[in-house]
């Protein structure tokens, strides 16, 4: 395949992305008018009472269940956190040891080659780039 022939097939493709921005613009915009159309004044009066008697009859469950569920929830959830944390931190210092050779010493990290300007340039001109 020739390099006009490359170049063709690019402009192929940046029109048909082109064209799906614009329908996906257009879908969008539809979309954002009947949403705004959908939400009545009425309507909103009505989710308003929905949230309101829902959060209302929530409230007589929490005085009976207590808040303790909810901490207890939460202290469970920071327990089992703090285990598997441990145990990942635990996975980590077994993999670094490995990977250093000898136990209790750590591998230092590879440093990737610094580059000039003058060698990106040089890049690009062997790539055939501007």
């Amino acid at each position: 395949m020739g390099f006009e022939a490359l170049i063709e097939k690019v402009h192929q493709a940046e029109a048909a992305l082109e064209a799906q921005e614009r329908r996906t613009v257009a879908d969008w915009r539809q979309f954002s008018d009947s949403w705004r159309a959908l939400w009545t004044p009425g309507r909103i009066v009505l989710a308003g009472l929905a949230s309101g008697l829902a959060v209302g009859s929530a409230e007589p469950l929490r005085k009976v269940g207590g808040g303790g569920a909810l901490q207890l929830a939460s202290a469970l959830a920071g327990l089992f956190a703090g285990g598997s944390a441990q145990a990942a931190a635990g996975e980590a210092e077994a993999a670094a040891e490995a990977a250093a050779g000898e136990p209790g010493e750590v591998a230092a990290p590879a440093q990737a080659p610094m580059t000039t300007p003058e060698d990106t340039q040089r890049r690009y001109r062997e790539a055939g780039l501007p």
